[in-house]
């Protein structure tokens, strides 16, 4: 079991993004599950402070202490004490800051920075705008929601995300991904 140690400053996240969520409540002491985003599960505790949004309000949680459970994680958050507490975080998402993160490498981007890009093909037809994004073991893929009145009346497309292979170009300050794709596809 890890002891998480105080925070002291808590100011509201400037720029949120999403790290994980809050899962099904374990045992009878306030303790719950926890379901990271990360690329590692357990990297999700260096991102502290934590907050929550109910009814439309912030809320800071202090992580009490955190540990493996078989292949879950679960945490123990301050002042959740039992069962009927815990049971009202389940499903919240888990919100930091994205000052945070750090740097990525010349070719990496996360996900939070793709979402939003018109995606262009190498002939020029724009194929929509990245509204989700998926991992699928080999590879990620951007979830491509197509324009209103695309020409071969697709709703959704799904681009793998394979750099030099699919992906030609992404260019973040235009928010424009170039793709070797075929538009009826």
């Amino acid at each position: 079991m890890v002891t998480m140690s105080k925070q002291t400053c808590i100011e509201l996240p400037v720029n949120p993004i999403v790290l994980g969520k809050l899962g099904s409540t374990y045992g009878i002491r306030g303790w719950l599950r926890v379901f990271s985003s990360t690329e590692h599960a357990e990297d999700i505790f260096a991102y502290q402070p934590w907050f929550i949004q109910r009814a439309g309000r912030w809320q800071h949680i202090e992580l009490e202490a955190w540990k493996h459970h078989n292949q879950d994680m679960i945490i123990k958050i301050k002042g959740i004490d039992d069962l009927d507490a815990a049971n009202s975080l389940t499903n919240c998402e888990i919100i930091v800051d994205s000052e945070q993160l750090p740097e990525l490498d010349t070719g990496d981007y996360y996900w939070k920075d793709l979402i939003g890009c018109q995606v262009i093909s190498t002939a020029g037809y724009n194929l929509g705008t990245v509204n989700d994004m998926m991992e699928t073991g080999s590879n990620d893929v951007m979830v491509v929601k197509a324009n209103l009145k695309d020409a071969f009346g697709v709703k959704e497309r799904l681009i793998p995300f394979l750099d030099g292979q699919v992906i030609k170009k992404v260019d973040l300050a235009t928010k424009t991904i170039e793709v070797d794709w075929d538009p009826g596809f």
